[in-house]
């Protein structure tokens, strides 16, 4: 049997691969799943290189999740028989300041030269497409490439699909400790009994050092970083921004006349409490791109915490215990990189060879 510990995205869609692969796979998760990082996601994916010192390797992984989702969307569609808002709808870039300008210049000439469609718009050229974006947006940069999902219709999607497959999902189970002799996992303590496994896959997250008898590898390797985001409730037939705009943040329009706006980056711990200053930082950068979101009435505030690994770096494949494996620390690209990490843990964990596009993430 194997164990996999943490029903978030990463958790619950190797679950899938390898239940309809015909594995027999229990999953573990401490609460509920779906309610943990991905929930407070903007849905995006797409991938992008956003300075020179960002690795290829994950640039790399980033561009093998994107060509996936297309399939990936079409089989979780079919399996689950759920709808999750799954569409391409393309993202901007804008620009406000000479800073950003520069910036972005660099990456339109590093993605163009890989091939990446874009189109280059003045001020002016932006605000005939999206006429309500301020005269302080000075350019802005647009790739059809991006896609956009629900991100919690997504996990109940990816929850249909894993138990549809014959995975056993345990919710509101944690699990305490791992068990290991010899240098081989044999089971999980959870609070009124031991789960007897060979294989366990650690998709923990932020959670990871809340697991007793991990090595010391994995110890302190997982960090959480908090990043908060408020819902908006635009008008359903005349929405005030129809794409996807990043800039000092995010502006995310959903089909339903949602917008999510987003994020801060915070060391806080695992406090998943939002704030003033969270907000006002928010709503201050969105109002200078977009003015009337000041009309917008407020549907939520939510906080989530980015499981990031070091240099911001996924953690995948094999560890120096055998029969356990992980799969964490995807930060803000947990949503991108799915398709391709369950494919690849998938492959490592039924053949016992890594793939060599997750062997740059190896911990060991």
């Amino acid at each position: 049997m194997i164990t996999i510990i943490g029903g978030g995205i990463f958790g619950l869609s190797i679950g899938w691969y390898l239940a309809r692969a015909g594995q027999e796979v229990t999953l573990l998760e401490r609460g509920t799943v779906g309610q943990g990082t991905t929930s407070a996601s903007a849905g995006m994916a797409m991938p992008w290189k956003i300075s020179a010192s960002f690795s290829m390797e994950l640039f790399e992984l980033q561009r093998a999740g994107y060509d996936r989702w297309s399939d990936f969307a079409t089989e979780l569609a079919t399996m689950s028989n759920k709808s999750f808002g799954y569409r391409k709808i393309g993202r901007y870039f804008l620009m406000l300041d000479k800073k950003a300008l520069k910036r972005i210049g660099k990456q339109y000439e590093f993605h163009r030269q890989v091939g990446f469609p874009l189109e280059w718009l003045s001020g002016e050229e932006l605000r005939e497409r999206e006429p309500h974006v301020s005269p302080e947006v000075q350019a802005a940069l647009f790739s059809p490439l991006n896609y956009q999902v629900d991100n919690r219709q997504l996990m109940v999607a990816l929850r249909q699909a894993f138990v549809a497959a014959g995975g056993i999902l345990r919710e509101n189970t944690p699990a305490l400790e791992l068990l290991a002799s010899g240098n081989q996992v044999h089971g999980i303590r959870l609070e009124e009994e031991t789960v007897p496994t060979k294989t366990v896959i650690l998709a923990t997250g932020v959670w990871l050092d809340q697991l007793a008898g991990l090595p010391a590898t994995l110890q302190n390797l997982i960090q959480p970083i908090k990043g908060q985001i408020l819902t908006l409730q635009m008008s359903t037939t005349e929405p005030i921004v129809k794409r996807p705009m990043i800039g000092p943040v995010y502006l995310v329009p959903r089909q339903d006349g949602r917008l999510i706006v987003g994020t801060t980056v915070e060391e806080a711990g695992f406090d998943l409490q939002p704030t003033a200053g969270g907000v006002y930082h928010i709503l201050r950068k969105a109002h200078t791109i977009l003015p009337a979101i000041v009309d917008l009435p407020i549907l939520e505030l939510h906080a989530g915490l980015r499981p990031t690994g070091p240099k911001r770096l996924p953690i995948l494949g094999k560890t120096d215990i055998d029969g356990l494996f992980i799969a964490s620390g995807g930060h803000s690209y947990g949503i991108l990189l799915n398709p391709i990490i369950a494919e690849a843990m998938t492959e490592l964990v039924m053949t016992g060879e890594t793939p060599p596009i997750i062997s740059p993430f190896a911990v060991i």
